[in-house]
């Protein structure tokens, strides 16, 4: 699927191994993996967590800790590798549409891509970098489907510094709703005409790619995540944020009953199932009344008791956790436990590691 790469277009680098790094807003998470002639293989991978004032909304409020934690992340990987694949997601900064257009070659459509996108996109086209994707010939002669993407330049910089001020060097600069796709393909196999909703609940976001027979056909990022189960506990318990975390994800809390949290736990998260339903519906709505056969999610959110039963309960939809090494052998190396108990969310960083340099 298309990189948001055009800042590195042309340079030279050596070297080809690359590490897939997911800058959250409550974690950091980066995975390495190598290619044999059997399928991927992960050699080595870190999860580190990070104060939630340090990215809020998606932005980097303090870019100087942000540094440090990417250093400490790669310490403690131990890995030598310098390249990077990152991404990137926001409603306000990241749009993806596809378009039709008249029939023309890759080539052609490089150098006319910023007066085709100009009408699609809502920012100044020279306040974004432009990628495309062309998915093929439509049924009307002569007409093309196309997948625009488009980031603002500013976010991408934001976090492309913070890569390098850690003393790395990023070569791709991707979507997350894309990773989650690349994720998906290499795990599970593609149901012709059958529409999977990959869905990504982290802290403060989600992110939404719907495939019909593995083919991106409707995405969407949405502003809200599990920090708002953490916020309903401090608030209704009178708790700090850690001690809401932990009650959060299961752990207990001194004079707190786990029932009276786990209720509070289930109203705040019928408030993220409705935003994921909303976003259904629209896709029901817009693509001629189509039901969504399955979904598949991952991040912090889906280790949350309950939150998965839960939400095949509100949509109506099966829901199942996305397993980013369902077909992937993880290096004797590796703790094989702790990586398993992070899977969840480490679906992003994987389907960015298995990116190459120079590829689309």
């Amino acid at each position: 699927m298309p990189s948001i790469d055009s800042l590195f277009r042309g340079l030279s680098f050596g070297g080809q191994q690359i590490v897939g790094l997911d800058i959250g807003s409550r974690f950091l998470k980066a995975l390495q993996v190598k290619e044999t002639s059997k399928g991927f293989v992960v050699e080595r991978f870190g999860i580190l967590p990070i104060e939630p004032e340090l990215i809020v909304d998606g932005s980097i409020l303090d870019s100087l800790r942000v540094v440090e934690g990417i250093k400490t992340l790669f310490r403690q990987m131990g890995t030598k590798t310098k390249n990077v694949t990152l991404s990137v997601s926001g409603h306000s900064s990241v749009i993806i549409k596809r378009i039709t257009l008249p029939e023309m070659t890759e080539e052609e459509l490089q150098e006319s891509i910023r007066f085709e996108a100009e009408q699609y996109i809502p920012f100044d086209i020279d306040d974004v970098n432009l990628d495309f994707h062309i998915l093929g010939s439509t049924e009307t002669a002569g007409q093309m489907e196309v997948l625009l993407v488009a980031v603002k330049k500013d976010k991408i910089n934001e976090y492309v510094s913070v890569v390098q001020e850690a003393g790395l060097t990023p070569q791709i600069v991707d979507v997350d709703a894309f990773a989650l796709e690349n994720a998906y393909e290499i795990n599970y196999d593609i149901e012709p005409e059958q529409n999977v909703a990959l869905i990504n609940v982290g802290a403060s976001r989600i992110n939404l790619n719907i495939l019909k027979g593995g083919v991106s056909v409707f995405t969407r990022d949405s502003s809200i995540g599990s920090n708002i189960q953490t916020e309903a506990i401090q608030k209704e318990l009178g708790l700090t944020y850690d001690e809401a975390e932990r009650l959060k994800r299961g752990g207990q809390v001194d004079g707190v009953a786990q029932e009276e949290a786990d209720a509070i736990i289930q109203s705040s998260s019928d408030d993220i199932i409705n935003e994921i339903t909303r976003s259904l519906d629209y896709f029901k709505g817009t693509f001629m009344h189509e039901n969504v056969h399955r979904a598949m999610i991952s991040g912090g959110c889906s280790l949350i008791k309950g939150f998965v039963p839960r939400l095949t309960e509100m949509t109506g939809v099966e829901v199942e956790v996305l397993n980013p090494f369902a077909n992937i052998e993880i290096d004797k190396a590796v703790e094989k436990e702790l990586i398993r108990e992070a899977a969840p969310q480490m679906v992003v960083a994987l389907g960015l590691a298995v990116r190459r340099i120079g590829d689309r």
